[in-house]
């Protein structure tokens, strides 16, 4: 199971490099799954693999200059605080037996793998559903196959992207249920992020999700500093899981220029339900 769990790396980050993002989510049933982790320290692990491979997928927008700095700034701090709050006050407060249901034990563990399955149930239906195209300005014009189409070069960025328009309120309280999400469950969560840029900042599409990666990447890393306190971390396994992963997505970005992007998205979207119904059923029916 553990070179199973290894070649799993790869594919994760395979699937960050060909569609953008959504891979990730696949890191903690990988690590609780295949590679036997508790629930717990997998959320833990996720943090630092998610962070660490957002940051170098964070890079190749920032060179197409597709990263708006300062909406990285104004919604990561609040994101960042609540995720370091909760990873390393909230989630060693929850009880490890909480309550049981009939035959049902809720666990921590239990608990935290059912967030997760809801959050991807969440994520897949946002890579499955298929979005209008709604007529604009060509300034604002989105094509959504950014992944297919990181190598159109902009010879200026702040002509093409116009200057973002924050919604403070609107950014801070995202800001913080996004980072207390992923303090809990280990995810990035872009799927919450990227509309959240473009509806409270009004940056494009492209701009939104570089954007959100590096935001992802900063407020993971952060996120796993908390963990540093409360538990022992096994190094050597995390860089060998981590390096995987970012082959791969060197790999996938390769094969992402031969490769169409929007319907491998739509299938994998489908293969991330179908396993967040599954982790449901199990942690339920078969814990």
């Amino acid at each position: 199971m553990e070179i199973l769990g290894y070649i799993a790396a790869l594919l994760i980050g395979l699937s960050l490099g060909l569609i953008g993002g959504g891979g990730s989510i696949l890191t903690v049933p990988v690590l609780v799954y295949l590679l036997g982790l508790s629930p717990v320290i997998s959320t833990a692990y996720s943090l630092f693999i998610v962070g660490l491979t957002s940051l170098v997928g964070s890079y190749k927008f920032y060179q197409k200059g597709l990263v708006s700095m300062k909406t990285a700034v104004v919604f990561g701090l609040p994101s960042i605080v609540a995720v370091y709050l909760t990873r390393r006050y909230l989630v060693p407060a929850i009880p490890e037996n909480l309550f049981t249901v009939g035959d049902l034990a809720v666990t921590k563990g239990v608990l935290l793998m059912l967030l997760f399955a809801g959050l991807m149930v969440f994520a897949s239906i946002s890579m499955i559903r298929k979005k209008k195209e709604v007529p604009a300005e060509p300034a604002d014009v989105v094509d959504e196959n950014i992944d297919t189409e990181l190598d159109v070069e902009h010879t200026d960025p702040a002509e093409t992207h116009p200057k973002p328009k924050f919604n403070y309120g609107g950014i801070l309280a995202e800001g913080l249920v996004v980072g207390t999400l992923t303090g809990l469950v280990g995810a990035g969560g872009g799927f919450l992020i990227i509309p959240a840029l473009v509806l409270f900042s009004k940056l494009d599409m492209k701009m939104a999700v570089g954007t959100s990666l590096l935001i992802i990447a900063v407020k993971s890393l952060f996120g796993f500093i908390g963990d540093v306190f409360n538990y022992e971390i096994d190094w050597l396994f995390l860089g060998i899981f981590s390096a995987i992963s970012i082959a791969g997505i060197f790999i996938g970005t390769y094969l992402s220029t031969k490769i169409h992007a929007d319907k491998l998205k739509t299938s994998f979207g489908w293969f991330v339900l179908v396993m967040g119904i599954y982790i449901i059923i199990k942690e339920i029916f078969f814990a």
